[in-house]
């Protein structure tokens, strides 16, 4: 038994008077939509024993399993019910372009494709977890908890904060100059590149807390961000 099927409870779905639900599914990465299909207790099941997303198709009345045909499966990651429990959020792990178009997402443009008719790179880099870190950071904030390392560098004020940041900024620039260095000389770039994602990480993760420290919001960082997008480039 997954996981997923321990957390959800299947009886507590509300099926509309023809036996189906509302099925919309979620890229795990950033929390875009791929596609809305139908669920019925058939497929609901059928998606909880193999951990693949099945739905039933209404045009051919049966059970179809998501990539039966095309491979690009829809790994099962969790199920949640609205508010009303007569709708499903699944969140899932695309195999591929979720759409018969061959774009990433039912909802994208048909131009989203790449070339040759294949499924265009996706965009997403899975940013919308960062929300859950900076959740986790104006947390420790506000509350203060003992023994956390963020309250410790909190407490600090800026100059703990900031050193941390100016810390790791040299960490990630050293990172950068190894693997450029492993590269130059062919070597294998596994660890160096690993190295460079985990100092990157801690220079992330620092300079949120010095924001918070500043009480300043992250948005205020990507409105300056989205406004110097939209400026014209410089002659």
């Amino acid at each position: 038994m997954s996981t997923v099927s321990l957390r959800f409870d299947p009886a507590a779905v509300r099926y509309g008077p023809d036996g189906l639900v509302p099925a919309i599914v979620q890229d795990r990465a950033d929390g875009g939509v791929l596609m809305v299909a139908w669920m019925d207790a058939e497929a609901l099941v059928a998606t909880l024993d193999t951990g693949e997303v099945h739905f039933h198709s209404r045009s051919r009345g049966r059970l179809w399993r998501k990539g039966e045909t095309s491979g690009n499966v829809l790994r099962l990651v969790g199920l949640a019910l609205d508010c009303d429990s007569d709708a499903i959020l699944v969140t899932a792990d695309p195999a591929g372009p979720t759409c018969h178009r061959g774009t990433r997402s039912c909802f994208d443009p048909e131009d989203a494709r790449g070339a040759h008719g294949t499924a265009a790179p996706a965009a997403s880099q899975g940013f919308t977890w960062l929300e859950i870190l900076w959740s986790t950071i104006a947390s420790r904030a506000a509350e203060r908890p003992q023994g956390s390392y963020t309250t410790r560098l909190l407490d600090g004020g800026v100059d703990v904060a900031g050193r941390k940041v100016t810390e790791e900024a040299t960490e990630v620039l050293l990172a950068a100059k190894n693997d450029e260095t492993a590269q130059a000389a062919g070597d294998d770039r596994t660890t160096s590149r690993e190295r460079l994602a985990e100092e990157t990480a801690d220079l992330l993760f620092h300079a949120l807390v010095l924001l918070a420290e500043r009480d300043v919001d992250p948005r205020a960082v990507l409105e300056v961000l989205r406004a110097r997008h939209g400026r014209p480039a410089r002659p």
